[in-house]
């Protein structure tokens, strides 16, 4: 009777896991067989590390900030005065723009999950294609565009110039859904904010050092002091999902081995910004413009195709990855969890496919 009780407790807890942790079980599997289909380890290149280290380290800072209480401060002050969905997409947009898509959404999707509102997953999916769209306007808005900026030798003007159309026609396609989705105060108040904590000045400090150590305007030793200050401040700020971390890790592995099965194919690619975009959808638009990069010289349609390539699936861009499970773990109703993943995958793929379109109406990228 004891073991039937722990066998059923211990199944209860592995389909509880597989639910919340479906893309973190899924990315295992795949590497486990990718692995042993090719016969060979995923290589982590030292980049890849100190993208999770960051991560790790933004994760952190910005919880700091929750248990400090500005989070809910900033929450109420941005629920006052009404258009709260549009408030939030022209903030992750512009946002992105300046400090990279992954940098935004940390910032912004906690603030959203804190407001007292019904409709916060509309609003994670709105930030999380705001994000997208906005990094793609600037060579520092997220990391393949920084590759590419720096690997064609290119010019700032000229690099803005190329994707402009795509960030602004996106941008009023968001704006307009914010309009439209507009949110109103939950049934059930979550209250007033309470005081904020002094500590909360020097969350913000050390957040502002992570986001000057992601644009390069900092040395990467910087973050070492980061993490010192945050041990210093105590262990509750480390409290963050390191399962999202793990998931990174082990997509980082998937995609290493990936790109070795499809570099054959890439290689003989026709179409730059086909090749880029749906390339994309499976070993995500960072990996793809490191790739591409190396057969081609047409780098508007390479930028053109990754930032199409950042809409669709959830492995596209780590933007999406990022968005999604900040939201899953919010979120304790399996139903709205399984909602939620299909619109966020029918939204997004409904996005990839405007820009598609709008590539071909537009000599922009070509």
């Amino acid at each position: 009777m004891f073991c039937y009780l722990l066998v059923d407790g211990l199944r209860a807890r592995l389909v509880d896991w597989l639910a919340r942790e479906w893309l973190l079980a899924g990315a295992l599997l795949g590497l486990a067989v990718s692995s042993l289909w090719l016969q060979r380890l995923p290589r982590f290149s030292s980049d890849e590390l100190e993208v999770l280290f960051l991560l790790w380290l933004l994760f952190a800072a910005v919880k700091g900030l929750e248990k400090t209480g500005l989070m809910a401060w900033v929450s109420r002050y941005l629920e006052s005065g009404g258009r709260v969905s549009l408030k939030l997409v022209l903030i992750t947009f512009f946002l992105a723009a300046l400090v990279t898509n992954d940098v935004a959404l940390v910032v912004v999707v906690p603030l959203t999950l804190a407001m007292n509102t019904n409709r916060k997953g509309a609003l994670v999916m709105l930030e999380a294609f705001a994000a997208n769209a906005g990094s793609a306007l600037t060579p520092v808005g997220n990391p393949q565009n920084l590759y590419l900026y720096w690997h064609y030798g290119l010019e700032p003007l000229a690099f803005v110039q190329a994707i402009l159309p795509f960030a602004a026609v996106f941008l009023v396609v968001l704006a307009a859904a914010a309009w439209v989705v507009e949110t109103e105060p939950a049934a059930t108040l979550a209250g007033e904010a309470g005081a904020v904590e002094r500590a909360a000045f020097a969350y913000v400090f050390l957040l502002a050092a992570l986001v000057l150590v992601v644009l390069r305007l900092l040395p990467f030793q910087v973050a070492y002091l980061v993490a010192a200050g945050l041990f210093a401040f105590g262990r509750r700020a480390l409290r963050v999902d390191y399962g999202l971390l793990l998931t990174f890790l082990v997509f980082f592995g998937l995609v290493d081995n990936v790109k070795y099965v499809l570099a054959p194919f890439i290689r003989q690619a026709g179409h730059v910004f086909l090749s880029a975009a749906l390339s994309s959808q499976v070993i995500g638009n960072v990996p793809a413009a490191l790739l591409l990069a190396e057969f081609t010289e047409n780098w508007r349609a390479l930028l053109w195709g990754v930032s199409v390539g950042g809409f669709g699936s959830l492995i596209a861009s780590f933007a999406n990855l990022i968005a999604y499970r900040f939201y899953v773990l919010h979120q304790e109703d399996p139903a709205k969890r399984r909602l939620f993943t299909v619109r966020f995958l029918g939204y997004g793929y409904a996005l990839f496919a405007l820009g598609l379109a709008l590539y071909f109406a537009l000599p922009a990228g070509r």
